[in-house]
């Protein structure tokens, strides 16, 4: 423990620390009751302080909300001595062997170190020290003072009033300018921190353009005002002693800068200097020189910690002496930490402690020097009780400024001519190479030159679009003139690794490219173009109001209309369909067998043109069924039977809510419809699932890259398409035309442009990822707040509206939305069905007349055989019958002779054979015979078979008309 004490005590207090006997580690008993008395030290720095000191602690012993009964507080005091070791001595001798449990100490105007030395003793035993007027920042060091806090504040918590006041008067960029010192490094150090930490709006938060260090007890600061004049920021907080102060204010005069525009805010000591100019603002604590109201502050709260102390736990003895008996005292080491939680309304205003032991609330007052170096109180950073917590108050008007004038500088250095950036992005941006016979650029472009930086050539180009005619408002707007050019690299920005050759070796570091990357480097003013906010870009610029706000969508080409040959039967689904003709066959079927059975049916009517109906068979029920279906008039074989017409009633009914759904639905599908995009949106399916055969892409490192990254719930579909991911827009756009890219994720301000100047693409789904178009500016930039404005202005004249109107619509929009809500035109690709239908029932036609010539020849063919045959039957027969009654004949004659030779007949016989001659058969002729000819026929057959022929023969009768029957 001495080797490691040893090495934090500085040079000056190595003795002291080598004092210390190895005795010290012993240990002593502990007490089981806490004292009843308590000696209380004080290293004091003058002979008022210490009688201070006593009566404070007489007048402690009578005050019972402190002190309760059976408990009195003793003073034990010396005096601090300019030799830190002859202090560290007299701690020990007269302090610490008269067991103290505190110690009080103030400090030296002269010695520095003396406060240090009571610190390093009284630490070393875990006794506790309360510092008066000790404000070096090397005590907030828990490490080497373990057991100090303070009621004044350190000398940079002086930063937490500048960030106040800057906040105050609305400056955003600064320079701080501080000695090389451990308060000079620690006033930038808390200026840092408290401003990232208590200032969440990165709009209000100062931030540091330059730092300025240097060292203590310089001859000249006129190198470093020479640097400082090419920042742009004109505020300068200064952290420095009364001395080196004086020189920095007297080379700032020499150089100007301590006229109009600029602004000094300074610590105490700065302030304190012999040439401070007028304007000046410093701060002054309140109450750093009242040791006696920082005494008794002191010595309350030590009263109300061991108070609360002895209630919780008991206190043991403190340490004796520093040679032989002397412990590390737990129990100072705990009221140590009951004094950091004290919290009270003291002489010198609210009293509390932070971690380190160092005095919170403290209060300040704003000066200002006035002519004549005349120090003038404009405000005052107060302790607000009823909110509890600290408040600034500055009365602006009885400030002054300098160059003695009461009206508030800028606080920057505003340049009027601006380098801006812009990239090529339809329709914000249309950049176009200068041809070789032109001079310039028309009147509504603007010249742009790129210059490439991979291989350093610089090529003119004339740019135009929406971008473009806000950057000239802009400029007439807020007063600069600008110098544009295109992005170096054609990109808007994105992390990217870079190597970097150092003095040990390459290191990769990740740096900004594109427009972003010549912002951070400073290599810009401004960026006038499609940049899309969000939170990566902010990290690092600045961010005007936006200027247009959209979102991401998806861009998809209209999927064409499906119309095929069999388009007209979409209104009905197959089942209906095949329901629908099996309908038609089983009506025609009933309808013929109820008139079939019926007993109204069977047998024909007489029409009243004296013919007969035809009966109605299966056929004519067929073409009934399908006539009253496809509404064509019915000629004849209509039911007749009243069942089969009450069920042809009813067919008809069936076919009239048919035929009009099906006209009605036909209008649906072949004039109302129109494609529907095939994705629904950043939430379909087919985006999220991995597997799916669909393309989707974006740009490489665009603001859409940046948000698929930081979402976790896209990641796998970030992974599927960052391997598809386009170097630019126009390359992506173009793929979805030609049908290579199903799927392109970019702004909605370009994708809802092209589509309104293409109406075969669309875009699919609601905007996700809503965000903004903003300008970019470097961070703090002095052209924010201007920028901005003039934007809102642009929003609220309807500037911004017109110029919507003129590059991103074209009106095309409201041509694509009439497309869009006119009915289609029927064409051949929809109707082209319904021909084929035609065509084939044409063919069919045909094909079944060529069947029925072709049957009818072979049957005409079959009945001219058929005659030939029956005609030769028919020869034959009548051959055979002359034969038959050629030999009757023969045979008659013969008996005849015989007959009249023997007188075997009578002549009356013979008679009667002649008068009825056996007449030859007729030639048969077709069934299809005059009706005249059948009797005849039936005569013949009759006369053939044996029967009598009649009594009188036409054949022989010369006039026979009177005996036919």
């Amino acid at each position: 423990m001495k080797m490691k004490l040893t090495r934090m005590l500085p040079a000056s207090c190595l003795l002291l620390s080598l004092m210390i006997p190895q005795a010290l580690l012993a240990q002593k008993p502990v007490s089981s009751e806490s004292p009843s008395y308590y000696n209380i030290g004080g290293v004091l720095s003058n002979n008022e302080s210490e009688s201070h000191f006593g009566t404070v602690i007489a007048h402690l012993n009578f005050d019972q909300q402190y002190v309760p009964r059976g408990t009195t507080y003793y003073d034990k005091t010396i005096r601090i001595d300019k030799n830190p070791i002859k202090t560290a001595l007299n701690v020990c001798k007269h302090l610490i062997s008269r067991r103290v449990y505190a110690v009080v100490v103030s400090h030296e105007p002269t010695g520095d170190l003396s406060p240090a030395a009571v610190s390093y003793t009284s630490g070393f035993y875990q006794i506790p020290v309360i510092g008066i007027s000790s404000r070096e920042a090397a005590f907030s060091d828990k490490n080497i003072h373990v057991s100090f806090l303070r009621t004044v504040p350190p000398y940079y918590h002086q930063a937490d009033v500048w960030l106040e006041i800057l906040s105050h008067f609305g400056y955003t960029k600064v320079i701080i300018i501080h000695s090389s010192d451990t308060d000079g490094r620690a006033v930038l150090g808390r200026f840092q921190t408290t401003s990232q930490t208590n200032y969440d709006d990165i709009d209000v938060r100062a931030t540091v353009e330059s730092i300025v260090e240097f060292e203590p007890k310089l001859d000249s600061f006129s190198s470093y005002l020479m640097d400082m004049k090419t920042a742009q920021s004109r505020v300068y907080l200064l952290y420095a002693s009364q001395e080196d102060a004086y020189v920095i204010f007297r080379d700032a005069a020499i150089h100007n800068m301590t006229e109009y525009g600029h602004i000094w805010i300074v610590t105490e000591q700065a302030l304190s200097a012999n040439n401070t100019p007028t304007g000046i603002i410093g701060l002054k604590l309140n109450n750093a020189e009242n040791e006696t109201d920082h005494i008794k502050d002191a010595i309350y709260i030590l009263a109300s910690a061991i108070k609360e102390m002895t209630v919780n736990e008991t206190i043991t003895e403190a340490p004796k002496d520093c040679d032989d008996s002397g412990v590390i005292w737990e129990s100072g080491k705990r009221l140590f930490g009951y004094l950091k939680t004290r919290n009270i309304r003291g002489q010198t205003g609210q009293v509390a402690f932070d971690d380190n032991g160092d005095r919170m609330y403290a209060e300040y007052d704003v000066i200002n020097v006035h002519e004549n170096h005349s120090f003038v109180k404009v405000g005052s950073f107060y302790y607000e009780s009823e909110k509890r917590k600290m408040r600034l108050k500055i009365n602006d008007s009885s400030i002054t400024w300098p160059g003695n004038t009461g009206k508030k500088p800028e606080g920057i250095m505003i340049p009027t001519h601006l380098k801006v950036l812009t990239i090529e992005e339809k329709p914000f941006v249309y950049a176009r190479k200068l041809l070789d016979d032109e001079i310039d650029c028309a009147d509504d472009e603007v010249v742009c030159p790129h210059f490439n930086i991979s291989n350093g050539n610089e090529q003119e180009y004339c740019c135009r679009g929406y971008c473009i005619d806000l950057l000239k408002a802009l400029a007439q707007r807020i007063n600069f003139t600008y110098d544009l050019a295109l992005s170096p690299d054609g990109q808007f920005g994105h992390y990217q690794l870079k190597n970097h050759t150092t003095g040990i070796g390459t290191t990769v570091k990740k740096e900004w490219n594109g427009l972003i990357g010549e912002l951070v480097a400073e290599r810009a003013d401004l960026i006038v173009a499609p940049l899309t906010i969000n939170p990566e870009r902010a990290e690092f610029i600045e961010f005007s109001k936006p200027f247009k706000y959209q979102g991401i969508t998806i861009l998809e080409k209209k999927p064409s209309r499906s119309s095929t040959l069999v388009s007209f039967l979409q209104p009905f689904s197959n089942t209906l369909w095949i329901l629908v003709m099996v309908s038609v066959h089983v009506v025609a079927l009933v309808l013929y067998l109820l008139d079939r059975f019926s007993p109204f049916g069977r047998f024909k009517l007489s029409s009243n043109d004296g013919t007969e109906e035809d009966a109605l068979n299966l056929s004519s029920a067929i073409w009934f069924a399908w006539g009253v279906l496809l509404n064509s008039g019915i000629g004849e074989g209509t039911p007749r039977s009243f069942s089969a017409r009450v069920l042809g009633m009813v067919w008809a009914g069936f076919a009239m809510i048919i035929v009009a759904s099906y006209t009605a639905n036909l209008a649906a599908f072949l004039v109302l419809e129109r494609p529907k995009t095939k994705l629904t949106g950043i939430n379909d399916a087919r985006l999220r699932n991995t597997m799916e055969n669909l393309t989707c892409a974006t740009v490489k490192g665009s603001s859409v890259d940046m948000y698929f990254r930081r979402q976790v719930e896209l990641s796998n579909m970030y992974r599927t398409m960052e391997a598809n991911n386009y170097d630019t827009a126009e390359q992506a756009i173009q793929d979805v035309k030609d049908g290579k890219l199903m799927a392109f994720i970019w702004d909605s301000s370009r994708l809802e442009y092209e589509a309104s100047k293409d109406c075969e693409l669309v875009t699919a789904g609601e905007l996700f990822g809503r965000s903004g178009y903003g300008v970019g500016l470097q961070k703090a930039s002095p052209w924010t707040d201007a920028v901005t404005l003039a934007i809102l202005d642009f929003h609220e004249s309807g500037f911004m509206e017109s110029l919507d109107k003129e590059w991103i619509f074209h009106g095309n929009v409201q041509q694509c939305e009439q497309f869009e809500k006119t009915p289609n035109t029927l064409g051949l690709k929809n109707m082209a069905g319904v021909f084929i239908l035609v065509g084939a029932g044409i063919v069919g036609g045909i094909g079944l007349i060529i069947i029925e010539v072709v049957y009818k020849k072979h049957q005409i063919k079959k009945q001219k055989k058929m005659e030939i045959a029956r005609h030769a039957a028919d020869k034959w027969r009548g051959t055979i019958e002359k034969r038959k009654t050629l030999r009757a004949s023969l045979a008659m004659q013969r008996q005849y002779n015989v007959g009249l030779n023997s007188v075997s007949k009578s002549v009356s016989q013979n008679s009667e054979k002649t008068r009825y001659p056996i007449l030859p058969p007729l030639p048969r002729t077709p069934e299809r015979a005059w009706p005249k000819d059948k009797e005849y026929i039936v005569n013949r057959k009759s006369t053939s078979a044996g029967k009598p022929p009649p009594r009188y023969m036409p054949t022989y009768a010369t006039d026979v008309s009177h005996l036919i029957v």
